[in-house]
């Protein structure tokens, strides 16, 4: 890990770091999971419960971002880590420090390599990390919506 790397744990972002992870989002994930304008991200957070926020910056610009949040009385996570520092240590990193603080973990995740980014590049699946970091994958349990497909993750310490 690089010494000027700062990880940020907070219960809310500021207008600041809110606007740095609405850019990280609309950047890294698909596009068909891309918000529109700030106003749209800032109502999908508001709807999430007891949210935490674990971020990593780098020259006070957010490039890592890991939140928390509870969803019918299960822990759940996304995560997003700017494509310019995959494979560096740095999303392990975040899952370890919720896993220090939470037994169990939930999250969604996209497993096929057949979306785009808002760059026209392609999205790549995490799958693979995520089961590298030790997250069983529920195959029973699948999101199907219109613009994304997804398979649900389970991390749990007793398992």
């Amino acid at each position: 890990m690089n010494h000027n790397i700062i990880i940020k744990q907070l219960d809310f972002l500021t207008n600041e770091l809110k606007t740095q992870v609405f850019d990280l989002w609309n950047k890294e994930y698909p596009e068909s999971l891309c918000y529109n304008s700030i106003k749209d991200f800032d109502n999908y957070l508001d709807q999430l419960e007891a949210p935490e926020h674990i971020l990593l910056l780098k020259d006070n610009k957010v490039f890592g971002w890991l939140f928390l949040f509870i969803r019918d009385n299960q822990r759940w996570f996304a995560m997003i880590i700017d494509s310019k520092y995959s494979r560096m240590g740095y999303g392990s990193k975040l899952l370890t420090i919720a896993k220090q603080k939470y037994d169990q973990l939930n999250g969604w995740v996209i497993d096929q390599d057949h979306y785009f980014k808002n760059d026209g590049s392609k999205y790549l699946s995490p799958l693979h990390f995520y089961k590298k970091n030790d997250f069983k994958v529920n195959i029973q349990v699948r999101l199907e919506l219109a613009h994304i497909s997804a398979i649900k993750i389970i991390w749990d310490q007793f398992y």
